[in-house]
């Protein structure tokens, strides 16, 4: 019997041409349908396209009627798919044959019916057809921050995703198929259900599922840098196939194995999560890709990252401080001396404070192509006991022949050891890099420094901190584009330094685009993306003398908006045992840009105490 390939929603859709072109239908016939007014568009297009109208061959439609095109081998039907007797007569009017095997897609479809007539066609086509396949791409996870950003999304354009509630996570997508295996009775007639069903999310999709000569072959189509969106948006859409009476079986999905390991993170508690009141000027810190850091005790500064800037969303041009006066944070612009240089808008850079009044600017990019930025002093005014955020200034002084190993890169990091340590991150010519360098204190040259042990992988999005006389390294996403799992150290020893292997109980949960502090003997990391579509990471706590790790949630119940912890900075306050967030966000190429409202304060006191 022939292959029958039936398309549920199909739209515009472009598969049968690209099959038919590709010789890769093999006899088999193509049923698109769609609402009618779709229907008839895409005739229309095809019948005036010479290229696709020569694929279809020899075609007849009903202008009117249900049938909009009908060629040899396919068929394009304009019909509702919720209503499921009109939908059997126009299929077997144009020749579909209930007794061959048949596949079925539906591509973002199904979650826009309601959930009794989405589920009443899923029990349809088990019932029809003995020998049938059913393929399902949707989204999931509609809780968490991305998640609401998404649904937000749809329901502004009136298209609100109906079987989220219902079927929030794969598992629950899954259960909606095997639950019908057994012999069910619908409209009169009695079938034996799905037998057999796989689903993974995306991310395990294009890890697993898609040859490595694809995965490079797209990684290198343009530029990218928008790693956190790609992998935020596959944890959130799934692709599902379902078969019955198949010989032999088909499972063409991998028995869904977590890539980033067995089960759920456990949790060990919660963080209470706190919005920084701020007045009307504070929208200077809805930015990310920036950086923060803390020049003086209560005096925190925020630079360059992509954001909203004077009602636009821009490369940011102008700098942020925080002053804590009486107990409060103020907000403000800072004033750039005229005299120095113009900041550039770059993002994903490094500021290093080298003293009260200096800080060292390292890397970034404006553009993934545009990373040849060079470095920058920070010149800061003398402390005083009651600064304020109107009268702040930094005059920027651009470095000249300063070290290239250390400037033409973003993504990376900048530790203090003596020297300032400069790892990792990436380049316009290499999307991951594995080296380092020593850069003195004039940050003109790098030091000749001997480092022994394994050489770790190499990675970009990473923390560094400072602990012990070397940096603790951990996470980041590595060339494979996976995020990373490890703790490393670089401890200090004779004459040079040594990478070691940091173990943690349980293991790290692989994860990057996180920030991350020491504070007596614990190792904060916070935030990030990472490859659970059940849960985000909140903060993690490692105790650096046992190697003890605990998970824990941010409890976001007094925030307005979705918190969104990747692309931030954040900044320790240890007399308060505190976390200040600022910004974070993204720009995904599908829901748009969101940016975290306004920072966001984390108690650590009871955290720090019992973790």
């Amino acid at each position: 019997l022939p292959l029958q390939i039936v398309s549920l929603g199909a739209g515009f859709d472009s598969l049968f041409f690209r099959l038919k072109d590709m010789g890769l239908l093999h006899g088999a016939a193509v049923y698109e349908v769609d609402f009618p007014s779709v229907a008839r568009q895409k005739a229309a297009l095809i019948e005036t396209t010479r290229e696709l109208s020569a694929l279809v061959g020899e075609a007849g439609g009903e202008e009117l009627g249900v049938v909009a095109l009908s060629g040899e081998d396919y068929k394009l039907l304009g019909v509702d798919l919720s209503e499921l007797s009109e939908l059997e007569r126009a299929l077997e009017g144009a020749g579909l044959d209930s007794g061959a095997p048949t596949l079925f897609i539906a591509e973002v479809v199904l979650t826009y019916m309601e959930n009794s007539r989405s589920d009443a066609l899923i029990q349809w086509a088990a019932g029809r057809f003995p020998r049938a396949c059913f393929v399902l791409y949707e989204q999931v996870c509609p809780r968490d921050p991305f998640g609401r950003v998404m649904q937000q999304h749809f329901s502004q354009r009136g298209s609100a995703l109906r079987a989220l509630a219902r079927y929030p996570d794969c598992g629950a997508q899954r259960r909606r198929f095997l639950e019908q295996a057994g012999v069910m009775t619908v409209r009169d007639y009695s079938f034996q259900g799905w037998t057999e069903c796989s689903v993974m999310d995306m991310n395990e999709f294009f890890t697993r599922c898609t040859p490595q000569e694809e995965q490079q072959r797209v990684q290198a189509l343009e530029p990218f840098d928008e790693y956190e969106e790609w992998h935020l948006k596959c944890s959130h859409y799934f692709v599902l196939a379902a078969s019955k009476g198949m010989e032999p079986s088909w499972t063409p999905l991998l028995s869904s194995v977590a890539v980033h390991g067995d089960g759920a993170v456990r949790t060990a508690g919660t963080v209470a999560a706190a919005p920084c009141a701020l007045p009307s000027e504070a929208s200077g810190l809805r930015r990310y890709g920036h950086h923060s850091v803390l020049i003086e005790p209560n005096v925190i500064l925020t630079t360059g990252g992509f954001g909203e800037e004077d009602g636009q969303h821009c490369r940011m041009r102008h700098f942020n401080v925080l002053i804590k006066r009486a107990g409060y944070w103020k907000s403000g612009r800072v004033k750039t001396e005229p005299s120095g240089e113009r900041w550039d808008g770059r993002l994903y850079h490094t500021v290093s404070r080298l003293s009260s009044t200096l800080a060292l600017v390292t890397g970034g990019r404006t553009s993934p192509s545009s990373a040849g930025l060079g470095m920058l002093w920070l010149k800061f005014p003398e402390p005083c006991n009651d600064p304020d955020p109107e009268d702040f200034a930094v005059e920027l002084v651009s470095l000249q022949r300063g070290s290239e190993p250390a400037a033409l890169r973003w993504r990376h990091s900048a530790t203090e050891v003596v020297y300032l340590f400069v790892y990792g991150g990436r380049s316009a010519a290499e999307p991951v890099l594995g080296d380092w360098c020593f850069l003195r204190a004039d940050a003109r040259s790098c030091a000749a420094v001997p480092v022994q042990g394994p050489v770790p992988e190499g990675r970009h999005s990473h923390s560094a901190c400072g602990w012990n006389g070397g940096v603790l390294i951990a996470g980041g996403l590595g060339a494979a584009e996976r995020p990373l799992g490890s703790l490393l150290f670089l401890g200090a020893v004779d004459r040079g330094f040594q990478w070691q292997t940091v173990q943690t109980q349980p293991p790290l949960t692989p994860r990057y685009s996180h920030t991350a502090h020491v504070h007596d003997g614990k190792l904060l990391l916070v935030g990030g993306v990472w490859f659970h579509s059940s849960s985000v990471p909140g903060v993690t706590v490692i105790d650096l003398m046992t190697g003890l790790c605990l998970d824990y949630t941010i409890d976001v119940e007094h925030l307005e908006w979705p918190l969104m912890l990747h692309n931030h900075s954040s900044v320790f306050l240890p007399d308060e045992e505190e976390l200040l967030l600022i910004g974070g966000g993204g720009n995904c190429f599908s829901f748009g840009t969101h940016l975290n409202a306004e920072p966001v304060v984390l108690s650590l006191r009871g955290v720090l105490a019992s973790g």
